[in-house]
């Protein structure tokens, strides 16, 4: 049975970029730690947009250039992707099917035992891949460690912690 460890979007725009905030920054030391100390495999997932970011629904809605693929903001905080040893999986929205499907792979070939989600934004990506693999893998143990994460808001962080506790998602480190 192998662990997984999924680090969502820990990329210089959502730290302390064109999407950061202080919380972001704050839990940078505590990502590494927690990638160092993971006994098993650990997947990297990266915001990816384009120079049309603004026309899509997303950028209508969040007008705010970030991640558009190349740039110095779209790639992974440097200490933490210097620990990274695959390719990351680049999304082009909040959650990801192709991590749901590779997942659901690795699971086919040797079973998984649990899923741990950290990185940000609680409220956004994490709980939106979180959602997806509970839906993909009903049957695996799906859980974030709420202090490797940090959402737009502490407040939105909370909130998202409980929408997911209530779908069966265990919360690590809450409070």
């Amino acid at each position: 049975m192998q662990k997984i460890l999924i680090v969502v979007d820990m990329q210089n725009d959502f730290i302390d970029g064109a999407l950061g905030t202080g919380e972001a920054v704050a839990i940078v030391g505590k990502v590494k730690a927690k990638i160092e100390g993971f006994d098993g495999k650990v997947i990297f997932t990266r915001d990816t947009h384009f120079a049309d970011y603004l026309t899509t629904q997303e950028g209508k809605n969040l007008p705010v250039e970030h991640c558009i693929k190349d740039s110095y903001g779209w790639q992974i905080r440097k200490e933490l992707d210097d620990l990274r040893k695959g390719d990351a999986i680049d999304k082009p929205a909040f959650g990801s099917a192709e991590l749901g499907e590779i997942l659901k792979a690795e699971n086919s070939s040797e079973e998984i035992e649990s899923i741990t989600l950290i990185g940000l934004c609680t409220d956004i990506c994490v709980i939106s891949n979180a959602m997806l693999i509970k839906a993909f893998l009903p049957e695996v143990k799906v859980k974030v460690d709420a202090a490797c994460c940090a959402g737009v808001t502490p407040d939105s962080h909370k909130t998202a912690l409980s929408a997911m506790k209530m779908c069966q998602i265990e919360i690590e480190n809450e409070g």
